[in-house]
């Protein structure tokens, strides 16, 4: 794969980052939510992670965004503000090529520069693949949430893993 430019998303990219968000929810159990959603729904989103001053970054390749990456609260209260919670969804053509390591360093880099202390991943425990990759980076499992989420007609696993950045 060739390096994608990195970038933080505009209004613009939002239909890309919906399509891409749509696919993952219909092809894995990344999201626990079965619906779909629309473009204004994203995009009140995005308005909103961003006014509540969150990054939301793309990759973007040949012109065409293929993933994002992110962050935001972790749970509601002042005692948090240093612990975000990050999502990385990559375009399926664009998976297993080494792209979620790259959106991965990517918003480590940006959480520690805006003085984040803890970055926290949610991943479905089947996700094998993104539990390995965040083990690379440093990342350790610090609780497996059993049957908290249920889609596609089975009971799925949250695996919650955290990384101190400073």
């Amino acid at each position: 794969m060739s390096t994608p430019l990195l970038r933080k998303a505009t209004e613009a990219d939002v239909p890309t980052i919906t399509e891409i968000y749509n696919d993952v929810i219909a092809t894995s159990t990344a999201i626990y939510r079965d619906d779909t959603v629309d473009v204004a729904e994203r995009m009140s989103w995005f308005r909103t992670r961003v006014g509540d001053g969150f990054p939301v970054i793309v990759a973007e390749l040949e012109g065409k965004v293929i993933g994002y990456t992110g962050y935001g609260s972790f749970r509601f209260g002042e005692g948090y503000k240093r612990t975000v919670e990050h999502t990385i969804h990559i375009h399926s053509a664009h998976r297993r090529k080494g792209l979620g390591r790259i959106l991965l360093t990517e918003i480590m880099r940006v959480a520690k520069e805006d003085g984040r202390h803890v970055l926290v991943g949610g991943i479905d425990s089947e996700n094998v693949g993104s539990i390995a990759l965040h083990e690379k980076f440093g990342f350790e499992v610090t609780a497996r949430m059993p049957e908290v989420a249920f889609k596609g007609g089975k009971l799925l696993t949250l695996v919650l893993m955290q990384k101190i950045l400073d």
